[in-house]
């Protein structure tokens, strides 16, 4: 199985907010980049994704899974893109920023260092694995 990352604001949505959905989880909208609905509609029910904290934070905070795949977005008038569903996992035992993912030589690679504007990405199992480590998870 693949896993992602995606990012959300925490002051528009944050881990908390997709914890208190349940096991019902909320849709991933609002996606309307090119490279990243590819991600999106490469992900399969089951999936598990790094849940990032962007601009304040700028850290991992949590594991996410994708229960419905890709469906059309109806808050996009133009057709083009669509979203997935998701529902938190669990919290990491420690966020892990950003600035320790750069201080990490193993993760130089990572689509987070050398493409950080991505909102939704893919994280490859040996990053998946560091990441969590760093996580004490």
């Amino acid at each position: 199985m693949a896993h992602w990352l995606v990012k959300s604001e925490p002051a528009v949505w944050s881990f908390a907010m997709q914890t208190a959905a349940g096991g019902k989880g909320t849709s991933w909208n609002g996606v309307r980049n090119h490279a990243a609905k590819l991600n999106l509609m490469a992900m399969k029910v089951g999936e598990e994704a790094f849940f990032y904290h962007s601009n304040q934070d700028k850290a991992v905070v949590g594991v996410v899974e994708v229960i419905k795949p890709y469906y059309p977005d109806p808050t996009d008038e133009s057709g083009r893109f669509g979203m997935v569903d998701f529902k938190a996992v669990r919290p990491l035992e420690s966020a892990v920023t950003l600035e320790t993912i750069k201080g990490d030589r193993r993760l130089a690679k990572m689509i987070l260092v050398v493409n950080s504007r991505l909102s939704v990405q893919p994280v490859t199992a040996e990053e998946w694995r560091i990441v969590l480590s760093l996580a004490h998870a």
